[in-house]
């Protein structure tokens, strides 16, 4: 067997490049998974644009993944075997903090999440504890890869406690706010979807989105207040990680609304914090996702298998996936989800864009 495996790193803010790592032998309680499909994330744009607080470098990325098992370590338990298909959990909590001892574990105060404070699955081969280990089989390994985006908007649905017939705000609809309008959706509310990108609108619209709002070219507040006879929408959900919107999803936000916030900014940012008591609105923050948001997000795409291909923009080898971050880069209102494409695996029917 070869020694060693190709990996994409990115060395520094601006520089990404494709590289040769040692593959990794799983240690004791360790599975190892060969790589069919690595999702970039947003965070891995922010990375490599040096607008991540969180990551140190250089750092391989990725943890949207979909792979096959194809090593164990000792004391793996038999249920885990060579050959079975699988997620990987990317969040390793400490398991000792305020968080993890309330069983909110992707709250951990000393979280480490692949591709951001540790080594990343944009590599031919990855090794991790058999407990991150989730094994899908009903999912196509490209649809796969979409189960860990999906389910941070998932998640962040769960934390608003949104009900039927609800108005649902969601501020910017990258990959995390299309997790977002689909769980809002699957919810029962009414979804007007906001972004500064039309071709993201438009995806929102195919995926069942009522209403879009370009914030390019339409005041957001005055606009969200029209589109709710005056009230502002009951629920607003930010997802664009901008001082603007961490803003305007006060300023619109309807009497006794719930806002929750899974975007993040490196800057301070101004409220008007008599809104906070004179709406008696609540502000909620939502942090990745739990295995059941996993669970959750793999039911619907198995019953929703067609919305994976309005949402995923292109698929690429691991050989130009530093291009595809490059061209990322350079227009990222155009692409929702570049997916990564491993060594020999041949895609399945509808597989490739």
């Amino acid at each position: 067997m070869n020694t060693h495996m190709k990996a994409i790193c990115i060395d520094a803010p601006g520089s990404i490049s494709l590289t040769r790592r040692a593959i990794p032998a799983p240690g004791p309680g360790e599975v190892r998974v060969r790589l069919l499909y690595v999702g970039y994330c947003g965070s891995d744009l922010g990375s490599f644009q040096g607008r991540n607080p969180l990551v140190n470098f250089p750092r391989i990325p990725g943890h949207e993944l979909s792979g096959i098992i194809d090593d164990i370590g000792e004391g793996v338990p038999a249920s885990l075997g060579v050959g079975q298909r699988v997620t990987i959990l990317p969040y390793f909590n400490c398991g000792t903090c305020i968080a993890c001892r309330k069983n909110r574990p992707n709250a951990c105060r000393n979280n480490q999440t692949m591709g951001v404070q540790r080594e990343g699955a944009l590599a031919e081969y990855t090794c991790v504890p058999h407990s991150h280990i989730i094994p899908v089989n009903t999912l196509s390994p490209r649809d796969t890869a979409l189960i860990e985006p999906l389910a941070v908007g998932f998640h962040a649905v769960e934390r608003a406690r949104i009900e039927p017939g609800e108005t649902v705000a969601v501020l910017g609809v990258g990959m995390i706010g299309l997790g977002i309008v689909l769980a809002a959706l699957r919810k029962g509310a009414h979804v007007i979807a906001l972004d500064l990108s039309a071709q993201k609108l438009e995806i929102a619209r195919q995926l069942g989105a009522s209403e879009m709002v370009n914030a390019a070219t339409e005041n957001v507040v005055d606009r969200l207040l029209a589109l709710t006879n005056g009230d502002g929408p009951s629920v607003i959900l930010e997802a664009a990680g901008s001082p603007h919107t961490f803003r305007q999803a006060v300023d619109a936000a309807s009497q006794c609304a719930r806002v929750v916030y899974v975007g993040y900014t490196k800057v301070p940012v101004e409220y008007e914090t008599r809104l906070f008591v004179s709406k008696e609105i609540e502000i909620l923050g939502s942090r990745g996702a739990t295995r059941d948001d996993f669970k959750q997000v793999t039911r619907y795409l198995e019953d929703n298998p067609a919305c994976a291909d309005i949402i995923i923009s292109k698929i690429v080898p691991i050989d130009t996936a530093d291009t595809a971050m490059r061209e990322w880069a350079a227009a990222p209102g155009a692409i929702t989800k570049i997916l990564i494409r491993f060594g020999d695996h041949q895609p399945e029917n509808g597989d490739e864009k």
